[in-house]
């Protein structure tokens, strides 16, 4: 990989002209001085000759020349000076800000070293390739479609027929509305197809991807009377689907453009960008979509006759269909096609006007895809509230604050909680959507906004049992979760080794009391927090004949037995409390031994829990990297944080040093003699 010794950014407003004779004089200056350097010009046809991150961390200095944002926080930490573009444009003043740019001081905490490699970037697969690009269109349409839609929703405040002036329940506020909405909603589908191609070809393809999609939604006009084609004639659009072709059409082109003008002269680029792009690209694009405007119209038809033939099968399937693809992958590629479809329809619902078969379908497919995004957060909101002895208290925080958010039709919420199980979460999740949509569509809801959630209820028709048919969805799926948590909390309820029955009363019978008798008192000399308690080990909470997979399962195992033991009131919230020490760094000993130790508002009393693994737990960092046999875990309320829990730990690592307590520990088998001997060490 090629190394610079100076990099160089330059741009300026318009792109054109002064971002490219910077990039000249600054290479003409680093030449004349034996240097190397590389250029990263910010004009009109977007960024060329990008820098990586490699040459970044590679140079020995950085010199931005830009009237515009370059991201220049790319360079944090390397010498830099940083100028207009006006002050790069001779050779004279571009070896000046080369020398200043040499001569300055970087941070060299910050800067990465020079022989960082550039990442692997794996190559992108052609699905994703045009997800991507189609996604990019996606993003930038549905803000117009949320302001159009809303405000167009708000205008029926006043009356359906509130913006017509012939009307009886004409408002002239009303009206303005809905000419602002309807302007809004009208730009989907060129800002769609113009974001579509410039994800593609970058600034230049805006141009053509505009016209493309004007050109979706008027079609090819034609003279009504000569059967001809007329600019002042009328034309049948063929609307979202046509800006999707139009857009994937319009990057293409420039991509062809640039390859055929590749040959004219630098000194020609402006001229390229601010004339032949635009000039080539309308031309070739428009006259295409102009030439497609019938097939495209036919399949575009063909698709409404498809949804609507789902709608005539009856709710079920229309709503299965809907609640499955929403709730599928929360936001995701299949989400947003949904959301996508319930936004077109929307949007040529409300072209067509109140109470047309064409609004009615349009507001009624609308209200099931917002009733499927909402759900799936509302089912963990009523599942942490109901189940909340099995969720973390991280989960139980997400899942209040996704009230909010299911409430607000933003779906992600829920993402976290399926990420951990996605069998069966997704089927559940993916069941309360489906009967929301399905109860939604047989209740007759009809909504006109597009996105808000419970927000825009006042518009929504039939409002009050769409909440019914969200609630009913929620409720459903919520019970289904928690009953899978509890399935899942009591299955890690790992039960102790039948042998544990047999010795364990015997042991406490004859030991227990010695240990009191004797123990105790010195016990109770040193330790404040809890003196009342004879021993901190209890014979039951020693658990020598397991067999773990890995570090993680021996936690799992011993955060249970927490709970079981009543030490302890929330599992997931103790696993966590070890996880974060082991991420502070590992606990892992020497020669077999772990001090692994949960501090947590969870653990209701100071407590230590041992664990025996004979054929040793892998995968735990150790000092000496020998398995872990003996885990001897301390849980410690939150409160006693500083204190039981320092007292504990010192006296346990302490004990660790002697050679004796390690070789009773390890060589025994009986839970009893265990307890005796690390109590004996606490003292």
């Amino acid at each position: 990989m090629a190394k610079f010794d100076i990099i160089a950014a330059t741009g300026c407003p318009t792109g054109i002209a002064h971002t490219f004779m910077a990039k000249e004089a600054l290479e003409k200056a680093a030449a004349e001085r034996g240097l190397t350097i590389k250029v990263e010009t910010h004009g009109q046809v977007g960024v060329e000759n990008e820098l990586t991150k490699s040459e970044i961390a590679g140079a020995k200095a950085v010199v931005v020349a830009a009237d515009k944002d370059v991201q220049a926080e790319r360079f944090a930490g390397k010498p830099m000076v940083s100028v207009g573009v006006s002050k790069a444009l001779s050779v004279e003043a571009a070896g000046k800000l080369i020398d200043r740019a040499l001569a300055a001081k970087g941070d060299d905490t910050v800067a990465a070293a020079a022989d960082v490699e550039d990442e692997v970037e794996e190559k992108e697969s052609i699905g994703h390739v045009i997800y991507k690009h189609l996604m990019n269109g996606v993003s930038h349409m549905l803000v117009f479609v949320v302001a159009g839609g809303v405000l167009t929703a708000i205008s029926f405040l006043w009356g359906i027929t509130s913006f017509d002036s012939t009307a009886a329940d004409y408002n002239s506020f009303a009206a303005m509305l809905k000419i602002i909405g309807g302007i809004a909603m009208n730009l989907m589908v060129p800002v769609l197809s113009a974001y579509i191609a410039e994800s593609i070809g970058k600034r230049p393809a805006l141009v053509p991807g505009f016209v493309a999609g004007m050109i979706a939604i008027q079609g090819l006009p034609v003279n009504a009377e000569t059967g001809m084609i007329d600019a002042g004639g009328a034309g049948v659009g063929f609307g979202f689907l046509g800006g999707i072709v139009g857009g994937f059409l319009a990057g293409y082109v420039i991509l062809l453009l640039e390859k055929v003008f590749s040959k004219i002269p630098a000194s020609l680029n402006g001229l390229k960008a601010i004339f032949l792009y635009p000039l080539c690209s309308t031309a070739i694009v428009g006259l295409v979509m102009l030439g497609i405007s019938g097939p495209m119209a036919a399949i575009n038809q063909g698709m409404m006759d498809f949804l609507q033939s789902l709608g005539n099968s009856g709710p079920v399937i229309l709503g299965l269909a809907i609640g499955c693809m929403c709730a599928f992958d929360m936001g995701g590629p299949v989400n947003k096609a949904a959301y996508a479809t319930g936004t077109f329809l929307l949007g040529t619902a409300l072209e067509a006007g109140v109470g047309t078969e064409t609004y009615n379908f349009g507001t009624n497919f609308m209200a099931a895809v917002s009733a499927a995004c909402i759900v799936p957060p509302l089912i963990t909101t009523f599942a942490v509230v109901v189940g909340k002895k099995y969720f973390s208290q991280e989960d139980h925080d997400a899942g209040i604050v996704n009230l909010i958010l299911g409430s607000t039709h933003i779906t992600e919420g829920a993402i976290p909680f399926m990420t951990k199980n996605i069998w069966p979460v997704m089927p559940i999740m993916m069941l309360g959507s489906s009967i929301a949509s399905i109860l939604t569509i047989f209740f007759n809801v009809h909504d006109p906004a597009p996105h808000g959630g419970f927000l825009v209820l006042p518009v929504v028709e039939n409002g009050p049992l769409w909440v019914l048919a969200i609630l009913i969805g929620a409720v459903v799926g919520g019970i289904l979760f928690v009953a899978f948590k509890k399935y899942d909390f009591e299955k890690n309820q790992k039960p102790a080794p039948a042998t544990k029955p047999v010795e364990a009363p015997k042991a406490a019978a004859v030991e227990a009391p010695k240990a009191a008798a004797v123990e105790a008192p010195k016990a109770a000399a040193v330790e404040a927090p809890k003196a009342e308690a004879a021993d901190f080990v209890k014979v039951e909470n020693v658990f020598v004949a397991e067999d773990f997979a890995s570090r993680d399962e021996a936690l799992s195992f011993v955060s249970n037995q927490a709970v079981k033991a009543g030490i302890a009131s929330d599992a997931d919230a103790v696993m966590n409390a070890f996880l974060a020490r082991e991420a502070e760094g590992t606990t892992g000993m020497m020669e077999g031994f772990a001090i692994p130790h949960a501090k947590s508002d969870a653990i209701t009393e100071a407590a230590v829990i041992v664990v025996k693994d004979e054929s040793g737990v892998t995968g735990w960092d150790t000092m000496d990297g020998a398995p872990v046999n003996v885990a001897i875990a301390l849980l410690i309320p939150g409160a006693q944080a500083g204190t039981t829990h320092l007292k504990i730990l010192s006296k346990v690592a302490e004990a660790l040093m002697d050679e004796d307590f390690r070789a009773t520990v390890k060589g025994s088998t009986d839970a009893a003699e265990i307890a005796k001997t690390i109590n004996a060490r606490l003292v």
